[in-house]
């Protein structure tokens, strides 16, 4: 399966493309550029694979949480691009993607929400595949929640900006961290190609963003309506 998948959650726009069997990833620190750069950089990668976007058997995004002008933009460019097509669309969340790329088998992926505040989850590599068995929230310092049994990973810019509250509130379950981890698009291809492969993709306007902090998930005619 021909998959492109993006990751405009943060201040890094990333790509995957996943073509004959083969991936190409690329990355960028942008911030503030996602508009201006994700649809010529599609499209030179896909030059560069020798590859055009009527090869593409589906589009997945990032979809949150993360920055919402970034995961906007994100997400106005697949489903202008799926829709186009004719291609399946799938959302994967921000923190699950981040959990993906972690060669760690318990990894708590956290972000920083901005306001003093993080997005957090915990994931549990299950077979070949993950469980989210800490849901994810958003939440203050001061309000961690607790971590199933066992030794953690912790990954994302929130242990750049907290790292003294989250090493004190999982001291003894927090084996190592890398605050300096990005989400990334390849980390969405990884779970993509299963989803897709189960079934999982949907089209174009059902395609949602996640955005913890207003506790809802956008649908495309409520982003029209504002």
């Amino acid at each position: 399966m021909n998959l492109l998948t993006l990751d405009t959650s943060t201040d890094y726009l990333s790509l995957a493309l996943h073509y004959r069997g083969d991936t190409l990833l690329r990355d960028w620190h942008a911030p503030q550029k996602h508009a201006e750069l994700t649809l010529p950089q599609i499209q030179l990668l896909l030059a560069e694979a020798g590859a055009s976007l009527k090869d593409l058997d589906g589009i997945a995004l990032a979809i949150g949480p993360g920055s919402f002008t970034g995961l906007r933009i994100g997400c106005g460019i697949v489903q202008g691009l799926a829709f186009g097509l004719d291609i399946p669309t799938l959302g994967v969340n921000t923190l699950a993607a981040l959990a993906a790329d972690c060669p760690a088998s318990r990894v708590l992926s956290v972000l920083d929400a901005r306001m003093g505040e993080l997005y957090l989850a915990g994931f549990e590599r299950q077979g070949d595949g993950w469980q989210e068995v800490v849901a994810t929230q958003v939440c203050g310092p001061q309000a961690l929640p607790d971590l199933p049994p066992g030794d953690w990973y912790g990954v994302g810019s929130g242990f750049a900006v907290q790292a003294a509250a989250l090493q004190g509130r999982y001291a003894g379950q927090l084996l190592g961290q890398d605050a300096q981890c990005f989400p990334h698009a390849r980390g969405v291809l990884k779970l993509a190609l299963p989803a897709f492969a189960a079934g999982q993709g949907v089209p174009a306007h059902l395609l949602e963003l996640l955005y913890i902090r207003d506790k809802v998930a956008l649908k495309t005619n409520e982003r029209q309506k504002a």
